[in-house]
């Protein structure tokens, strides 16, 4: 049967990997003539390790600043400042060295400087909504190179999440210049990443590619790609479970968590899993990390009627041929002892019809490929995952 589709290349220009961080980083920062480097980093990686500091002594002159202040879930408050130092740095390049917090608000410091955002307020008018699929960003003339420590692979889009905490809601903004220019990916980075963090940012990088496969949008490449990233992080979970100390399955991850980023990159849409998600972490405070462990099964579970062929490929890519995708997903977190329910991870039936509201001012809502037209039909989702 002929199929209609497009793919677009993003503006992302390389994904480094085989190399230590510290070379890598340096290599790219002469290439782009860059003079002065500002890194946003992880504090367990800059406090707990020598990575960080290997990092700024490759750089040498170069390096004009560090911060290693970025809360989880990437606020408003933490974004404005850190423009605001950057940009009294001088920084003609920004580095994202942590997860995906990190990455996040790397991104929303670009725009903060091209615009001279240095107050919260500053924001508004600019985040993405089911109305206005961009915000009217200018191009930044200061860009940004990512080097990840977990992998939720954020760092391969152009969007950010960032919370206003004033409002317990977190927001998309997006610009197609605030995706890096480079992505390091280097096992070394991940080693101090708490196994809890590490497998649950691992499950998000699967959403990326299961909601791609599923999606209302689909396209012939994202589809092989994704395939192979659910099957590099399905072996590279499990491995990295049994053995944390295992280099090559960990490269493993890093390549699934990129190559399952593939929708994203080519602005396929997602749907439910990502909207919610979204929600359980701005408004009730659920670690971004755990949001796919609990909602994935239920939101396979309600797109059944859309996505049935699809989900038949996602089932074999998770080592399950002929098995219930959403039983085979939530096969896969009990094995890797994440939680499995909205319960254990704090959210009860109460917050439900908020959750609701919420996740219908997202963009994923609208694409979710088994329509959602209503708060209700998002209750519906919940339930399923209480």
């Amino acid at each position: 049967m002929l199929v209609a589709g497009a793919y677009q290349y993003p503006t992302m220009e390389s994904v480094i990997y085989g190399k230590p961080a510290a070379e890598a980083l340096r290599e790219e920062a002469e290439r782009l003539g860059a003079r002065r480097v500002y890194l946003i980093v992880s504090r367990t990686l800059n406090s707990k390790t020598d990575e960080i500091e290997k990092i700024w002594k490759g750089l040498g002159e170069r390096h004009a600043e560090t911060f290693d202040g970025v809360p989880q879930h990437t606020t408003r408050e933490a974004v404005v400042q850190i423009a605001k130092r950057a940009t009294e740095a001088k920084a003609d390049l920004v580095v994202a060295i942590g997860g995906g917090s990190v990455v996040d608000a790397a991104k929303i410091v670009l725009m903060c400087m091209e615009h001279e955002i240095f107050e919260q307020d500053g924001l508004d008018g600019f985040e993405t909504t089911p109305e206005r699929r961009f915000g009217q960003f200018r191009t930044p003339k200061v860009r940004m190179i990512a080097i990840p420590s977990t992998l939720s692979g954020g760092e391969y889009n152009s969007g950010a999440l960032v919370t206003d905490t004033r409002r317990k809601l977190k927001q998309i903004f997006n610009h197609p210049m605030m995706m890096p220019r480079s992505i390091i990916l280097d096992p070394a980075m991940t080693r101090y990443t708490p196994e809890k963090l590490w497998l649950g940012s691992g499950t998000r990088a699967m959403d990326h590619g299961i909601e791609a496969i599923c999606s209302s949008r689909p396209n012939v490449l994202v589809d092989a790609v994704c395939q192979q990233g659910l099957r590099y992080l399905h072996d590279g979970l499990g491995r990295t479970k049994r053995d944390p100390d295992d280099a090559a399955a960990r490269l493993s991850c890093q390549l699934g968590s990129w190559l399952s980023a593939f929708g994203l990159q080519a602005r396929v849409p997602m749907g439910a899993s990502h909207a919610i998600g979204h929600v359980l972490g701005g408004t009730c405070d659920v670690p971004h990390y755990f949001c796919t462990a609990v909602m994935m099964p239920s939101v396979l579970r309600y797109n059944r009627p859309a996505t049935e062929a699809a989900q038949k490929t996602v089932a074999a890519a998770l080592g399950a041929p002929g098995r219930d995708a959403s039983e085979a997903f939530a096969g896969f977190i009990a094995e890797l002892g994440l939680p499995r329910t909205l319960a254990e991870v704090g959210v009860a039936e109460d917050r439900f019809e908020l959750i609701g509201k919420n996740a219908m001012l997202s963009i994923f809502t609208r694409a979710n490929p088994q329509p959602i037209r209503e708060p209700g039909d998002i209750v519906k989702i919940l339930k399923l995952a209480a």
